[in-house]
């Protein structure tokens, strides 16, 4: 497994190695030495989650505050999307950045994404099965979000906005300036 740092360090692309024959392929999605090793830290992943989305549903941008705050490693299984990463630790140095990711179920790449990260992506394929490990449970009361379309942010999810599907919560998140930061 390689572990590359992306604009904002704290946020990294896992690439496992994936050995494949005519037969299909093999990989290890997750080591834990590996991931230790390489961060000089353990993360306890305590749950996962997963979920199928057809074209152009946006979940997101969400996030967990303390004391649930999680750090989430994602991957597709099978599609397409467009992952993104947005920094709201108010005291970093990349605060209100972003990191977008394409993460598919051919490319098999991963992204870690740590506490004090609003969450999110966008399916560009008919249909992708997501799957995260979180090392936090889910906590409704800590439960927050910030609008995909924060122009602060100046995400571009790649799609119109006519063509995007979003739940009723995610269409009434805040802006980024009434967000709850860390």
């Amino acid at each position: 497994m390689k572990f590359l740092r992306t604009e904002i360090p704290d946020v990294i692309i896992c690439k496992p190695d994936v050995y494949g024959d005519d037969r299909g392929f093999f990989m290890e999605t997750f080591r834990e030495d590996k991931l230790t090793d390489f961060l000089g830290y353990k993360i306890d992943f305590c749950q996962d989650n997963e979920s199928k989305s057809t074209f152009g549903v946006l979940r997101g941008l969400h996030y967990q505050l303390p004391p649930f705050a999680q750090t989430k490693l994602v991957r597709v299984i099978e599609g397409s999307v467009l992952d993104v990463a947005v920094d709201i630790r108010k005291d970093s140095p990349t605060f209100g950045k972003h990191v977008s990711v394409e993460l598919t179920g051919e490319n098999k790449k991963q992204l870690l994404i740590p506490k004090g990260f609003a969450h999110g992506f966008l399916v560009l394929s008919d249909t992708a099965q997501f799957a995260y490990k979180v090392d936090n449970y889910y906590s409704p009361e800590h439960d927050r979000g910030i609008a995909y379309d924060a122009q602060e942010l100046n995400i571009d999810w790649k799609l119109p906005v006519d063509k995007l599907k979003l739940s009723l919560k995610d269409n009434r998140q805040l802006s980024f300036d009434e967000a709850d930061f860390f």
